[in-house]
């Protein structure tokens, strides 16, 4: 693979809508060189024949399993309710 042209700190900056100070440029320049330079290093492992996952760790489902219940009572939820008609609360239409 070829050398990657190097990422300028003033285009990024300008991507981001930052004005920054020459002294700054050449701080965040050695930053990032810094950050390309550790990216290049992680692209060297070799990782055939290894699963892509989307965590590092094993998960597993914590939540309980869904059981029925009894809900609130009808008339109790509707009594509670500033507005209702045939046994449904009504809501203010927000669709214009």
């Amino acid at each position: 693979m070829s050398d990657p042209k190097p990422i300028d700190v003033r285009y990024v900056a300008n991507l981001a809508r930052l004005d920054l100070t020459d002294a700054e440029v050449v701080e965040f320049q050695g930053q990032l060189d810094h950050i390309v330079a550790y990216f290049d290093q992680l692209r060297a492992i070799p990782v055939d024949g290894v699963e892509p996952t989307a965590h590092a760790a094993a998960i597993q489902n914590v939540f309980r399993e869904d059981e029925p219940r009894p809900g609130l009572e009808r008339d109790i939820v509707l009594d509670n309710a500033p507005s209702h008609s045939a046994g449904l609360i009504k809501v203010p239409t927000i669709v214009e």
